[in-house]
């Protein structure tokens, strides 16, 4: 399978520097509107497809995204690997702001957002037991070693409704559960690529302490760490994709076939208008 790289960008990150050959893709998704058109171009003479997550202009909060859309609109796009990069806030004195934690867990504390592509009428249970793709995680480590970008490879991002920040006191209970980073779009992304056998991988761009430090959080000082942090991004995914294989890694943690064995209503019973939905999310084993 011909590889190519998906990438999703948060807070600050609303265009891809460097892309060329730029085309705006018009895709119809059945699960409504994406956060913006998707662009396809290259970076390196390697194919890539970019999706600002909240929307040029920064239209959408984290509980409005369309993250069903999104997801699926990248699958029809034709990714197979998709790197989504988030700012967030850390809870390590040792993780500064500036500083990029290459996460390999989430939890989940959203309660808004639709998680799942499957439901009343087809059911579905997928492995999140490794979210990240452990390869693709591994590319993401060596691009950022070799642009001498500070990262940590590894860590907890736990993901909550928003839009507001934390409190002390929610912050200080998050920090003390041993988590590494928090921020409010990685969920239900990462679940959503699962199910439809996307190799993912987060890049946590950390903006800020969170509000357990004695600074506190404020839109200004995100804004002006962003853009230091999308800079960084530019010169890391430059890298990535120069760096890229052609082919499709088949991935150990099993996204590629994270489907096989996770769908349990019986064929006679699924739901016909379900079923049209999931025609590219689920096709390969619903045909």
């Amino acid at each position: 399978m011909r590889a190519l790289l998906g990438i999703i960008g948060g807070s600050g990150f609303y265009d891809l520097p460097g892309i060329e050959n730029i085309e705006e893709l018009e895709i119809a998704s059945p699960w409504g509107e994406p956060s913006d058109k998707l662009r396809r171009g290259e970076i390196g003479g390697k194919p890539v497809v970019f999706l600002a997550r909240h929307g040029r202009g920064h239209r959408f909060s984290p509980s409005d995204i369309n993250y069903r859309a999104n997801i699926d609109c990248m699958k029809r796009a034709g990714v197979t690997d998709l790197v989504s990069f988030a700012a967030c806030g850390s809870f390590r004195e040792e993780i500064p702001p500036g500083n990029f934690v290459l996460v390999d867990q989430f939890v989940d504390r959203t309660f808004l957002r639709p998680v799942s592509f499957f439901g009343a009428g087809c059911v579905a249970h997928v492995s999140m037991a490794h979210p990240v793709g452990p390869k693709l995680l591994a590319r993401l480590a060596d691009a950022a070693s070799a642009e001498n970008i500070p990262f940590v490879r590894g860590g907890t991002y736990v993901c909550i409704e928003g839009p507001q920040f934390t409190t002390k006191a929610e912050s200080r209970a998050f920090a003390a559960e041993g988590w590494t980073v928090i921020g409010m779009t990685c969920m239900p992304e990462a679940k959503l690529a699962r199910e439809a056998e996307i190799t993912y991988a987060a890049v946590a761009m950390v903006t800020d302490y969170d509000s357990w430090h004695d600074e506190h959080v404020d839109v200004p000082t995100v804004i002006r760490v962003m853009r230091e942090n999308s800079s960084k991004a530019a010169r890391l995914l430059a890298r990535l994709s120069r760096d890229f294989p052609e082919e499709h890694e088949p991935c150990p943690a099993g996204s590629d076939r994270a489907l096989d064995h996770a769908i349990i209503t019986a064929p006679e019973a699924r739901d016909p208008t379900l079923m049209q939905k999931l025609d590219v999310i689920a096709g390969r084993v619903l045909k």
